[in-house]
């Protein structure tokens, strides 16, 4: 494989995983394999307790404060884990001796997995389930079907679910009750208030980077009470103190999320151009699907499609097959839907160009006229 071709098959990647990574970052990230501008180490071999990272750390944070217009009253962590190990860290933070209920929103495969470890922590009232609404998670709920509690310990949700292609618009939850977002997979995708949460959480392998770190905003005021008998390595304040090196920290992952953020501050010019540069391609993809209902049925609620994952079905699973069989010949890679729900899948994370989903805009429209 030539290196075009190698290139060509990163920009035509859809996968709902690694997200695709911008071609300036993946560059930078190879020549830092071999060595790092100015330091003359391959970014695999430089120490973590070394000047250079601890400065690494101190910039990726400003970028990221930037970025949101975050105030200081909220603190940033780089942690490990990913969004799975926050589903047990906030409930052990936020419910466990609390006296209280916490709320959350069940709208699709991930928000599903995040209930069952805050269920070890305390009560937890599920608030809204899209699997009961009859249509397999297609939609989420309105303002006016949640009936949120001003006495919940917290609420909990996931502002884009990417195996179903659901994403909220609004920000669901009553203010003056402690707001808590997994934003793993369209953080940074678009601006947002940053105030109206308490905790915001993502990983890095959707906008940000690659596997292994996952990016924590926390209101300072919640590290005031924490409960007693979290283990160490599990209490914010450890890793708060330690500047997120509590213990040996991914440094390569956090290399290339500040990459991705100088690219987004410094190429993109911010998150409003970044969404509407979002909103473009997703326009796109959903325009080739309503313009072939006979080939394309979308799954998701035209009010809560995702701009970061356009999910849909062909006919058949032989025309399913066919699709990606011709896909892949045509160049694009990871546009099989995720095993629990079948289907195609294109995701169009930040570093997903624009001229990639023409491309596949082209391709849908080739394949609605002439793929019988």
């Amino acid at each position: 494989m030539t290196p075009e071709t190698a290139f060509d098959r990163n920009a035509l990647n859809f996968s709902g995983g690694p997200g695709a990574l911008p071609a300036v970052v993946l560059a930078e990230t190879r020549q830092a394999i071999q060595a790092v501008p100015g330091v003359g180490l391959s970014i695999l071999g430089i120490s973590h307790r070394s000047d250079w990272f601890a400065e690494l750390i101190t910039q990726t944070e400003r970028d990221l404060r930037a970025l949101l217009k975050l105030p200081d009253s909220y603190a940033v962590l780089l942690l490990q884990g990913g969004a799975t190990l926050q589903f047990s860290m906030i409930p052990m933070l936020l419910l466990r001796g609390s006296g209280c209920t916490a709320e959350y929103l069940r709208t699709g495969y991930w928000s599903a997995k995040s209930i069952p470890p805050a269920r070890l922590e305390g009560e937890v009232r599920v608030l809204w389930d899209g699997e009961r609404q009859g249509d397999g998670f297609r939609r989420l709920p309105t303002a006016d079907e949640l009936e949120c509690s001003s006495a919940a310990a917290y609420l909990h949700y996931v502002s884009n679910e990417t195996v179903e292609g659901v994403q909220f618009q609004t920000i669901p939850g009553r203010d003056g009750v402690k707001r808590v977002c997994d934003m793993s997979s369209d953080f940074l995708s678009r601006p947002f208030d940053p105030e109206r949460f308490d905790l915001v959480y993502a990983h890095a392998q959707k906008n940000l980077g690659p596997a292994g770190v996952t990016l924590v905003v926390i209101r300072r005021a919640l590290l005031d009470q924490v409960p007693a008998g979290i283990p160490e390595i599990l209490d914010y304040r450890a890793h708060l103190q330690a500047r997120s090196i509590y213990n040996t920290p991914p440094v390569m992952a956090i290399y290339v999320v500040s990459r991705v953020l100088r690219w987004l501050r410094e190429e993109i010019g911010g998150l409003e151009p970044m969404d509407a540069l979002n909103r473009r391609k997703a326009d796109g993809l959903y325009g080739v699907i309503d313009r072939h209902p006979d080939v394309y049925a979308g799954w998701a609620n035209p009010a809560d499609r995702s701009r970061m994952n356009v999910v849909f079905r062909l006919p058949t699973p032989e025309r399913e097959a066919d699709f990606l069989r011709r896909a892949e010949s045509a160049g694009f890679s990871g546009l099989k839907g995720h095993r629990s729900l079948g289907g195609i899948r294109a995701s169009i994370y930040n570093g997903m160009t624009l001229a990639a989903v023409e491309r596949l805009v082209e391709f849908m429209d080739d394949f609605a006229h002439n793929g019988h």
